[in-house]
């Protein structure tokens, strides 16, 4: 939805249309542009050796940048405006979206036989020296299940993911990711994605199987009902 009120998909004037679109179009590069500076200064803080006095004027500049993006906040039922759920645009998703100061972001491919993701993990995302923490590496491997479950035509929701930690993740380094799905059993969908590095793709470093549930259009209404589209083909939805 659009600050009036009218849907970015509203059919009308073709003049309006586009001027929406376009304003639409400069909203995303500028939350964009937001987006990459908020993870260079992420992971430039996490990589640090500045002295104390420098920390304490870039907490104060930090601060003061937070003055003009607090005055107009959404509310935890809201979509932000620059969103379509439809088109599978979600900006500030913290592993895909580029709005996002917590996304690498993790970049995603969709193939014929399932999907493709590449990444590359700084020093914040650290759990053992040198390496990715295993949270992060879970929630890249949710995320992609997700794509691929979404991508095959049927999306749900993760019940399960089972995870097998290989080998450590290192960091500062090219990543690449794929999933497919392996089963569809009704409303149930399982899926297997790994992790391993660009530089040898054939080496698993870390392996997951996810397990997932369409919703019924009922369990849909009742989690999300205040974000989702009406139209009973929001493919979050799902019928018996």
């Amino acid at each position: 939805m659009t600050d009036s009120g009218r849907s970015y998909h509203t059919i009308g004037d073709p003049a309006e249309v586009e001027a929406e679109t376009e304003s639409l179009r400069d909203r995303r590069a500028a939350i964009t542009e937001l987006g990459d500076a908020l993870r260079t200064l992420v992971e430039q803080a996490a990589a640090t050796e500045a002295p104390a006095d420098e920390l304490r004027r870039a907490a104060a500049l930090v601060r003061e940048a937070t003055i003009p993006v607090g005055k107009q906040q959404r509310e935890r039922g809201q979509m932000p405006t620059a969103d379509d759920l439809l088109g599978g645009v979600r900006m500030y998703n913290p592993v895909c979206g580029s709005g996002s100061a917590l996304a690498p972001p993790l970049l995603i491919e969709l193939g014929a036989g399932g999907v493709t993701g590449s990444c590359t993990l700084g020093l914040a995302y650290e759990g053992p020296p040198m390496y990715a923490h295993g949270g992060v590496s879970a929630l890249l491997l949710d995320q992609i299940l997700g794509y691929a479950t979404s991508a095959s035509g049927h999306p749900g929701m993760t019940v399960r993911l089972d995870t097998e930690y290989r080998a450590p993740v290192p960091l500062q380094t090219e990543l690449r990711l794929s999933a497919e799905v392996v089963n569809v059993d009704g409303r149930k969908v399982t899926a297997r994605a790994t992790i391993a590095t660009a530089a040898e793709p054939d080496r698993e470093l870390v392996v997951a199987t996810g397990l997932f549930i369409a919703l019924r259009a009922d369990q849909a209404i009742r989690l999300f009902g205040t974000v989702l589209h009406p139209d009973a083909s929001n493919p979050a939805v799902a019928h018996d």
